[in-house]
């Protein structure tokens, strides 16, 4: 116990440690990026990379954290591209510039999230009071709602919106390296932040045993839905990213197979591991690009390589594991600290 006690680091500490390796991380890519570091192909995967680090941890918190099958990701992702597009055009963002501009892109991030945050409690409230197939079924209906909708609502309005079928075009592109990583931190640092507390341990007990959990006095249905908002929140600015950074939109993108997609991100990772979230979006964004020299086997050897880790780690890459730089430095901390008692 006293060694355990030794080698912890102060709360406060752990903070300023982490706040300052995190903005090194940020400044310290985004001018190395910026400098020309790397080409503009890389660049632009980086940012891919980023957007769906943002899907794979948001739907982390539905899947793995609480432990439910939503297959209507893509349905968020898409109401908020299509909300930050639409937004973006009528503002003329790529006309303004400074303060203005940044204001803009803020607003823009948070009408997403938050449209798409309503959309999960509308889906969520019925939705969550299902479980295993008929939630997937549910979840997977929604989606499909969602891009018929937008494909179909200009008739119904009777003026151009979404452009149907034909896309929405022509919107502002200001999806930058800086702000997907900004918008990455912070997403993983809030999602952390719920988890840590109260409220994530009360998610994480409806994952363990629904009914414990609800006889110890959770409220069950208040914490899915909290959690599914919330994931529906992030999925949602990570579609206005996506509309920024691709500058036009096709209902097609959101279909079946692209919440698929990610809930491979997520399961690959493992169920309810942020940091195996990170990881496998790393891992399925950037293998198909290093893979597209072989152009007729890209395909064949990205499908053989989700099916050997699922034979041989079942559980996902990391598990259940989390990476905690606290835990890392009390390591070395301790490891510094027995080293210098030897060396005396």
């Amino acid at each position: 116990m006293n060694r355990t006690r030794e080698n912890t680091i102060p709360m406060p500490v752990r903070y300023l440690i982490n706040t300052v390796l995190i903005s090194l991380l940020v400044f310290g890519s985004t001018a190395f990026v910026n400098g020309g570091g790397v080409s503009g192909y890389i660049t632009k995967v980086l940012m891919v990379i980023g957007i769906n680090i943002i899907l794979a941890v948001s739907l982390n918190v539905a899947t793995g954290y609480l432990g439910q099958l939503p297959l209507g990701h893509a349905g968020f992702m898409a109401v908020g591209a299509y909300t930050g597009g639409i937004f973006l055009k009528a503002v003329n963002a790529d006309q303004a510039t400074g303060i203005s501009y940044a204001l803009m892109v803020i607003a823009a991030l948070l009408l997403s999230g938050l449209l798409a945050a309503v959309f999960g409690v509308i889906i969520g409230i019925p939705a969550l009071r299902l479980r295993g197939d008929y939630l997937a079924i549910i979840t997977l209906g929604f989606g499909e709602i969602i891009r018929v909708v937008l494909t179909n609502i200009d008739e119904v309005l009777g003026f151009k919106l979404t452009y149907g079928a034909s896309g929405l075009k022509r919107i502002p592109k200001i999806t930058s390296y800086f702000n997907v990583l900004v918008c990455v931190v912070l997403t993983c640092l809030v999602i952390h932040m719920v988890m840590k507390s109260r409220h994530g341990r009360a998610i994480l007990a409806i994952r363990e045993n629904e009914i414990a959990a609800e006889s110890c006095g959770v409220r069950t249905t208040y914490y899915k839905v909290m959690a599914f908002t919330l994931s529906a929140f992030f999925a949602g600015v990570a579609g206005c990213l996506y509309a920024g950074y691709l500058g036009s939109l096709q209902p097609t993108t959101f279909g079946f197979m692209k919440s698929i997609e990610i809930l491979v991100m997520v399961v690959l990772g493992g169920m309810g591991s942020m940091f195996g979230s990170v990881l496998s979006a790393i891992t399925l964004t950037a293998l198909p690009e290093a893979l597209r020299a072989f152009e007729d086997y890209r395909m064949v050897a990205y499908s053989l390589v989700l099916v050997l880790v699922m034979i041989f780690k079942p559980t996902g890459l990391m598990g259940q594991y989390d990476f905690s730089m606290s835990r890392i430095l009390e390591r070395f901390v301790g490891f510094t600290r027995r080293f210098g008692k030897k060396e005396g």
